[in-house]
C-alpha cells in the first residue's frame, strides 16, 4: 500500500501543490487527478483510477512524507482516520485502533459515536492533549466512564417501551459489543448478583471486574428517570463490595447507573462531594447523528462547568 502511495506522491507532488496553493477550484482539482490517472494507469498499469487518486491525495495530505505509519492498520483503517481533518483526534483513533487491536468495522463504529468527545468530556485542555497522544489510559474511574453510553447494537430504537429486564437480556446476549463499548480491560462476573441484608434481598443486575484499575464495576440499569432512591441503592451496593467482598489488592468498586435519563441537580445534591465511585450516565439505543451528540456533550459539559463553578462558590462561603 504505502509503496503505492508514495510512487504516486513522487512523481505526482507538484500537481498536488499547484492545486493547493494555485487554483482551489473544485473543477480544476478534478481535471489534475483525471489527467494524472490516465498518466499513471499507462505507466504502472491499474489502481489509479480517479477514485484511488482522490484517496491518495487525502492520505499525503494527512500524512506527509517523513510521517510515521503504523504497520498494523490497513490502507482502509487509514481511509476511515482520513475522514478527520482535525490531528487530535485522528491521532487517538490511530493509537485506540492498534492499541486495541479495532477491525475497520469497530473503528468506524468508535468514530462514528464520537468516542474521543465522549472520553474528553471531562478533561481540561492537557487531559485532551494526553488523551490523542496516548489514547484511552486508565488511571482512575472518570477515566473509564462515558456518558452517553451508546447500545445501538442491540437494535431497538428509541421509541421501544423497554422494561429493565428486557435492557439486562439484550446485553447479556450482547455480551461482546458491550465488553467494547465499555471500554478497555473489563471482564463479566456476574448477572442479578444478590446481596443478602437483614433477610432481605438486593439484586445488582451486572457486575464487572476492571483488570487496569483493580476493582469492581457495578452496573444497574434504570429504563426511567433516575431519583435519589435508585443512587442511594447504588452506594449501599458500593459500600457492601467494599466492606465485604473486595481482594487483597483491590481498589475500591465503582458504581455506575445507566439511566435513560437524568437530573443533574438530583445527581449532584444526592452524592457526597469529592465523590470519585458512583457515575451517574445516560444511554442511547440508537446511534446519534454527530449533530445530535454534539450538542448533548456541549450540553453535558456546560452541565459539568456549572457544577465546578457551584461547588467553588460553596467554598469560598
Amino acid at each position: 500500500m504505502y509503496v503505492c502511495m508514495y510512487v504516486w506522491t513522487a512523481e505526482t507532488m507538484d500537481g498536488v501543490e499547484d492545486e493547493q496553493q494555485g487554483e482551489k477550484r473544485a473543477g480544476y482539482g478534478e481535471y489534475i487527478l483525471k489527467n494524472l490517472s490516465h498518466e499513471l494507469t499507462a505507466k504502472h498499469g491499474k489502481g489509479f483510477d480517479y477514485s484511488n487518486l482522490k484517496n491518495m491525495r487525502q492520505f499525503y495530505v494527512a500524512y506527509p512524507i517523513g510521517d510515521a505509519l503504523r504497520s498494523q492498520l490497513s490502507w482502509t483503517h487509514y481511509r476511515l482516520l482520513m475522514r478527520h481533518d482535525d490531528p487530535q483526534k485522528r491521532s487517538f483513533y490511530e493509537v485506540e485502533s492498534v492499541n486495541s487491536n479495532w477491525s475497520t468495522r469497530e473503528l468506524e463504529r468508535q468514530m462514528n459515536s464520537m468516542l474521543f468527545e465522549r472520553l474528553a468530556l471531562s478533561r481540561d485542555k492537557d487531559g485532551v492533549m494526553a488523551l490523542a497522544a496516548e489514547g484511552q489510559v486508565l488511571k482512575s474511574a472518570s477515566d473509564m466512564v462515558k456518558d452517553p453510553y451508546v447500545l445501538e447494537f442491540l437494535g431497538f430504537t428509541q421509541e421501544n417501551r423497554l422494561l429493565e429486564k428486557e435492557l439486562e437480556s439484550a446485553l447479556i446476549e450482547k455480551l461482546q459489543q458491550f465488553l467494547l463499548e465499555l471500554g478497555k480491560g473489563f471482564s463479566f462476573v456476574a448477572r442479578q448478583r444478590r446481596i443478602t441484608l437483614d433477610g432481605r434481598h438486593f439484586f445488582i443486575d451486572l457486575v464487572f471486574y476492571n483488570y487496569i484499575l483493580k476493582c469492581f464495576v457495578l452496573i444497574d440499569l434504570k429504563t426511567g428517570e433516575l431519583t435519589h432512591q435508585d443512587l442511594g441503592q447504588m452506594q449501599m451496593y458500593v459500600n457492601f463490595f467494599t466492606r465485604e467482598l473486595m481482594n487483597e489488592g483491590d481498589n475500591p468498586p465503582i458504581g455506575i447507573l445507566l439511566c435513560d435519563s437524568k437530573s443533574e441537580s438530583v445527581v449532584r445534591f444526592t452524592l457526597p462531594e469529592g465523590n470519585n465511585q458512583i457515575f451517574a450516565s445516560r444511554y442511547k439505543l440508537y446511534l446519534p447523528t454527530e449533530a445530535e451528540l454534539a450538542a448533548e456533550l456541549t450540553r453535558e459539559r456546560q452541565a459539568i462547568e456549572m457544577e465546578l463553578e457551584l461547588r467553588e462558590a460553596a467554598h469560598k462561603k
